[in-house]
């Protein structure tokens, strides 16, 4: 079907060129024809003296197509030379169609990470800091109207899920050891290179 459709296309494209190539030459030739009877007239005469000429042409140019069209009578067969050179003449003449460019596609927009935008997070939680609690974590984030309901559990599972490190035995501050965060330990940013910080602390034996 897909092959019948552009051979269909193709016919109906030359057909197409067939006839608006006709029409041009017609155009053309009709216009010739008349310039040429025209310039018969006689400038330096007046009333039908003067357009002798333009008569006489246009009867030679009728004579013509009368023979022209005795001569095909007599011998059709001359139409099989007649009409390809016609066709030839006329696709000729036709303005070839240009081709359209295709539209762009307009690139497909990445959808964006989500761990990136937990990582600028987590980058912004800790600030200068080399590492951070998990439930100091948490309520960094739900003042930033992240997380509202959740708990340092579901805060961990979720941080886990994204492949992001939790240190399970963090001990920071003077505080008991818990978990945490550490930057030494975080992703870089997408675009940045690692970010250097203080030796993080080690976790509690």
């Amino acid at each position: 079907m897909k092959r019948a459709a552009v051979i269909w296309a193709a016919r109906t494209a030359t057909a197409q060129r067939l006839a608006t190539g006709s029409s041009i030459l017609f155009g053309r030739i009709g216009a010739r024809t008349t310039a040429w009877i025209r310039a018969g007239r006689r400038e330096d005469l007046t009333g039908l003296a003067a357009a002798l000429g333009c008569i006489l042409r246009a009867l030679l140019v009728a004579a013509g197509a009368y023979l022209l069209w005795r001569v095909i009578r007599a011998a059709p067969a001359l139409l099989w030379a007649l009409v390809p050179a016609w066709c030839w003449a006329a696709l000729r003449a036709a303005p070839r169609a240009t081709a359209e460019p295709a539209p762009e596609e307009a690139p497909e927009e990445a959808e964006p990470d989500p761990r990136d935008a937990v990582l600028r997070l987590l980058y912004e939680a800790l600030g200068d800091r080399p590492a951070m609690y998990l439930s100091d974590l948490l309520q960094h984030l739900q003042e930033k109207g992240h997380g509202t309901a959740w708990s340092v559990a579901d805060l961990r599972a979720r941080l886990e899920a994204l492949g992001i490190p939790v240190e399970m035995r963090l001990k920071t501050g003077g505080r008991n050891a818990s978990r945490g965060i550490v930057r030494a330990q975080l992703p870089p940013l997408p675009g940045h290179a690692p970010q250097e910080a203080s030796p993080a602390p080690s976790p509690a034996a």
